[in-house]
């Protein structure tokens, strides 16, 4: 009977990217988060006692800016040395041959697969046989899945591979390889990385995606971890899953439909601040706020978004270890503005006029006052000194709705109807 654990996609010292364009980001615990969770992740190891650790590639997030990277890597490496724990890797896109320029000698007990062609490992006190192969360039689109070779008997077979499956959402299709292609090789357990957020692709065989073990941003929210697999009598056992992040992102939804007062959807959002906080156990959180529903408030949340976003950012302080990072107003109206306002009224062909609007970027600025609230609801890293420059048509289809309600929820306030 032994333990081993799975882990993927750590991406030490993961740039910000943008954040510092916050200025109450808790930069300091994000820049140090992918190192915390790489501690919990050793320490996960040595208290589970685990026969060896199988990392799935992208243990670095490119080339490194200094040494320090690779010297904090080996430090803790060096840990599971001494816990007489083995470590067996495979580089991914992010840290291929081609992306690292710079290099350090592994300690004795990390096995790095030949980005060359898939190797192959034996353990025979454990009768396990680990197949793996790196990636000798970021941009790899060659199915090397192909080439492993097949399970050996009377083993327990394992196959390390990053790759993109036959494609996942906001993820490169690198290394692309079908559920066939795996499972004609005849492995016990496929050891997946590359895509961050955890799947149980199959179970018979076990082929897993651990997920990234530190979220970075609200694109990779909820509980990051690894896999911990129990073996028995030369079969899998138990799979599970065990969380190391350290601070955890959040979409917070909240539906305010059924709120007719202010006073009541503060208190709801306030809700829903502690129940996420309650899912982080004690994690630091950094939350984006998203408003939804049809609601009576839709009119007055447009109209005071500015005060009202620091109002929640206010919960959120109050609350404490939350970071509130953004606020979508995304409510729609509980009636169209044709019944609200009729179809002849000179107010009714004006909200027309501004429904028709198609903005160009440069004149954003000058629309409303407000336009510093619109344009934090871009990520930072969209922004620059000189004013708001979308990348996307999807950015830019979102900002432009938003400044819509906006002066269409002004225009109602000054005439008094919501």
């Amino acid at each position: 009977m032994f333990t081993f654990l799975h882990a993927a996609d750590i991406h030490l010292d993961s740039p910000l990217r943008g954040l510092e364009g916050y200025a109450d980001a808790p930069v300091d615990q994000i820049r140090q988060a992918t190192r915390r969770a790489f501690d919990n992740l050793i320490d996960l190891a040595v208290e589970e006692q685990v026969a060896f650790v199988l990392l799935a590639g992208d243990i670095y997030d490119g080339d490194w800016k200094d040494y320090n990277t690779g010297l904090f890597f080996i430090d803790r490496i060096s840990r599971l040395r001494k816990a007489n724990i083995r470590v067996f890797m495979v580089s991914g896109n992010h840290d291929a041959a081609s992306q690292i320029s710079k290099s350090l000698h592994l300690p004795d007990n990390v096995h790095l697969f030949s980005a060359k062609h898939p190797e192959t490992i034996t353990l025979e006190a454990l009768e396990v046989a680990i197949h793996g192969q790196s990636y000798h360039t970021r941009a790899l689109t060659d199915n090397i899945a192909k080439n492993y070779p097949h399970a050996l008997p009377h083993y327990l077979n394992i196959g390390l591979l990053h790759t993109s499956l036959t494609g996942r959402q906001e993820h490169e299709p690198y290394a692309p390889c079908s559920l066939d292609d795996l499972r004609t090789k005849g492995y016990d357990y496929w050891a997946l990385g590359h895509i961050h957020k955890r799947e149980d692709v199959a179970q018979s065989p076990w082929i897993v995606f651990p997920g990234n073990i530190q979220g970075r941003h609200i694109h990779e929210a909820g509980a990051k971890g690894a896999t911990l697999v129990r073996v028995d009598g030369g079969q899998i056992t138990a799979v599970e899953h065990r969380d190391l992040d350290v601070l955890r992102w959040s979409l917070c939804q909240v539906d305010l439909t059924n709120c007719a007062a202010l006073d009541l959807a503060i208190d709801v959002i306030r809700q829903a601040m502690e129940a996420e906080q309650t899912h982080a156990e004690g994690r630091p959180l950094a939350l984006r706020l998203q408003l939804a529903g049809k609601s009576p408030l839709h009119a007055e949340l447009h109209r005071k978004s500015a005060i009202l976003t620091e109002e929640f950012r206010s919960l959120a302080v109050g609350l404490g270890e939350i970071w509130l990072e953004k606020v979508l107003f995304a409510t729609q109206r509980p009636v169209t503005l044709g019944e609200t306002l009729g179809t002849e009224t000179p107010m009714a062909d004006l909200v027309r006029a501004i429904d028709r609007l198609d903005f160009e970027p440069t004149a954003l600025m000058e629309l409303v006052p407000e336009i510093g609230v619109l344009q934090s609801k871009l990520p930072p890293e969209l922004q620059q000194e000189s004013g708001l420059i979308p990348v996307s048509p999807t950015d830019m289809s979102t900002l432009c709705e938003d400044i819509k309600e906006m002066l269409i929820a002004r225009l109602l306030g000054q005439e008094g109807g919501e």
